[in-house]
């Protein structure tokens, strides 16, 4: 693969390491952030302009549907016909769709590649890519998607990428949250909680929550719930994706009642219950502390 030139937008804790990866593997990597902050191996922009001009691809990796919007204008309008944009923010399907117009309008290869993972997997490029767009643009980020992460998968037409991710979380906080229930109801049955592991984890409880990402401390694979509840997905985030969940369902007219009280659950567990900045698995001691419609 001959090496590109990429303008990379948003060098935070998710960024900052695709980028040094993207360098490492001996790409010429241009990187802005709005908090100045930099990553090994990659060339400071000052401006958006700075980072995108001559580049092959450029890549952002930004908070929200808004942002992306402002910053995927000032990028288009510096971007040469043919280059090629790759969003790996989480934002709503309407956002990102709406750049994809704008990039076809200017003459540009766009695709929206949300990412599963965390900090780990951008740190270890084991990153999994949801991807929406072309088949040509998909295929011109694939060898990118190679280095920051270990799976890609082209999930359909712009815009598909994200509705893949915020499916995907939809599910991940909902069985988080009935993974958590049951080891509180278990705790208050007597039950052990390694026996309790033992049980679900080999029967048709089993799923990623209890098996890979146990909330209950000490049991099964290591995990945030070993480490104080310091984020690995802080629950702030969870809470977002359910935003934007809910938001699709709305704007597709789809009856997602668990999802909706997801989102619920994860507001009150962020805004009122000292859930900000604790793992979205904490959801396990909030639990233990309730009784019977507590």
């Amino acid at each position: 693969m001959s090496n590109f030139t990429i303008g990379f937008i948003g060098l935070g804790n998710m960024g900052g390491p695709m980028a040094a990866n993207l360098a490492a593997a001996g790409h010429t990597v241009r990187g802005n952030d709005v908090a100045g902050t930099t990553a090994e191996g990659v060339a400071e922009a000052a401006t958006i302009a700075q980072a995108v001009e001559g580049a092959d691809v450029v890549i952002t990796m930004l908070p929200n549907g808004a942002i992306l919007r402002q910053v995927a204008e000032e990028a288009i309008a510096n971007m040469a016909p043919g280059a090629l944009l790759v969003d790996c923010s989480t934002v709503d399907v309407e956002s990102a769709r709406h750049v994809a117009e704008a990039a076809e309008k200017a003459g540009l290869l766009f695709v929206d590649a949300p990412v599963s993972g965390g900090i780990g997997g951008a740190q270890g490029g084991t990153l999994t890519f949801m991807a929406g767009g072309t088949e040509a643009a998909f295929k011109k980020a694939e060898p990118l998607f190679d280095i920051m992460g270990q799976k890609a998968v082209h999930c359909g037409d712009a815009g598909a990428g994200q509705a893949a991710k915020i499916c995907n979380n939809m599910i991940l906080g909902a069985t988080m949250i009935a993974t958590c229930e049951a080891f509180a109801l278990a705790d208050k049955l007597g039950l052990d909680r390694e026996r309790m592991f033992d049980v679900v984890s080999t029967s048709s409880g089993y799923s990623w929550s209890m098996n890979a990402y146990c909330p209950a401390p000490g049991v099964g694979p290591k995990s945030p719930a070993d480490n104080d509840y310091t984020p690995g997905f802080a629950a702030e985030l969870m809470l977002k994706d359910l935003g934007l969940s809910q938001q699709a369902a709305e704007m597709a007219n789809a009856d997602t009642p668990m999802g909706a009280l997801a989102r619920e659950l994860y507001t009150r567990f962020v805004e009122e219950e000292g859930g900000k900045g604790k793992d979205f698995s904490a959801m396990l001691p909030r639990f233990e502390k309730r009784g019977w419609q507590g």
